[in-house]
Order: structure tokens, then sequence, then C-alpha cells
């Protein structure tokens, strides 16, 4: 595993117009910067630069680095500090299996339930995932795709189910960032949710389960793949760390 570098904190976005208390802001904007890989796994975060760079005391900086330690995406490693989590490859297949009973369920009520309203804006959505593979906006894209299936559990009604959904499949969540890069990679999901899009729309909950599980089914071998590829961004040998909480 590759000697971990310091962050560069200017990669950090402005804070200034964002919503929220000023350590939610911080924290939003840390986060973002760890799932977009400004921040790259193993990047030591040292607060002084961040402190500077948004502006901001330490209170917020070091509130929000505790937060992001209780979700898994930052540790505190006893004598070399804190520093972006590396992935793990036993946590990235616990979320992808809570997430899939998840969205199977999901998927099986809306088909079930969808209103002519839900209809519509999941066709919307469909447009806009068409309309964004044609820009080559391949970050647009992963914002879309994460509000599709953000519809979905939407419309079960269950108010909490997407945070939960989201809670338990944040390593995941990273991790596909990795992968929508990939040639050919966008336009198979785009593929893989018109047949889930469809199945809704015929109301057949079985072929958008099936369609469900084979959307998702594609995620770990690739992710298998990447820690082949890029193992300086997985944790391979054990590391004495300690989560914060």
């Amino acid at each position: 595993m590759t000697k971990p570098q310091d962050i560069n904190a200017q990669l950090l976005g402005d804070i200034a117009s964002a919503d929220g208390s000023l350590a939610q802001r911080v924290y939003l904007a840390i986060k973002q910067a760890i799932l977009s890989f400004d921040f790259l796994p193993g990047a030591n975060l040292r607060k002084a630069p961040i402190c500077e760079q948004l502006g901001v005391s330490r209170a917020p900086v070091t509130e929000a680095i505790a937060r992001l330690a209780a979700e898994g995406l930052v540790d505190v490693v006893p004598q070399s500090g804190t520093r972006v989590s590396y992935f793990s490859m036993s946590e990235i297949r616990e979320g992808a299996f809570l997430r899939e009973a998840l969205e199977l369920a999901t998927v099986a009520k809306v088909a079930r339930d969808l209103t002519d309203d839900q209809g519509k804006k999941l066709s919307r959505n469909m447009r806009l995932q068409e309309l964004l593979i044609e820009d080559e906006d391949i970050a647009g894209f992963y914002q879309a795709d994460e509000e599709f299936h953000a519809l979905l559990m939407e419309f079960t009604g269950f108010k909490r189910l997407a945070d939960v959904a989201q809670t338990v499949s944040l390593q995941v969540s990273r991790a596909r960032m990795l992968l929508l890069p990939t040639p050919g990679r966008v336009v198979e999901t785009l593929e893989e949710h018109r047949a889930i899009h469809a199945a809704i729309q015929d109301r057949d909950e079985q072929v958008a389960q099936a369609a469900m599980r084979y959307h998702l089914g594609q995620l770990m071998p690739r992710i298998e793949v990447l820690e082949h590829e890029k193992p300086h961004l997985f944790n391979t040998t054990p590391q004495l760390t300690q989560k914060v909480g």
C-alpha cells in the first residue's frame, strides 16, 4: 500500500452559499470531496489546511470529521492522525447485500402501486439519463442514476427508507463512483434502468425484481476487478484503526 499523502484542501467546495448550519456545511463539503475522489483513500486529513481553506474554526471541522468517521469514510489511526478510509471489501459486500434486499422490496411495491404522477416523474428521469449520456456528462448521469433509485424508494411512501438505504450502502455508492467512467458502463446502466422502468410500467412485480436483481448484480464483480486493478485504494492488509463515533 502506498504511503498516504496529505489532501489538497483547495479541492473543497465553497460552503458560503450552501444551506444548513456551519458544521453541516463543512461536513457536506468534506464528504463530497471524499465521494468524488478529490480526497483519495489513505489521504491524511489535517484540520489546519481545511480550516484555512473554508475560513472556519477548528470546532466545525472536528465535528464534521467525527461524523464522517462514524459513517466509515474517515479513520483515526493511532500515531498517524486522521485519514480518508480505504475501501473495505467486507463492508462493500455487506452494503450491497443490504441494499439489494431493500431495492427488491421497493421495486415490487412500486410496480404494484405506481400512480400516474409517479410514472411521469420516473419517465422524466429516464429521459434525463438519456440526455446526460448524449452529453457525455458522467457526473450528471451519476446524480440522475441516484435520483432514479431514490424516486423508487420515495414512491413506496416509507419516509425513512431512502435514508436507511443510503446509510447501509454508503461504501457501495462510493465504489460505484470509480466504475461509472468505465467505457460502456453508463450505457449498460441506462439499458438496465430501461428494463426496470418497462417492467414497472407493465405492473409486473416479478419481472421488475428480476431486472433490478440483474442490475445490482453487475456491481460486485466489477468492484472485485477494481480491487485487483487499484489495490492502493483498498484495505488489503490489517490496519490498526479506531472508528470515531
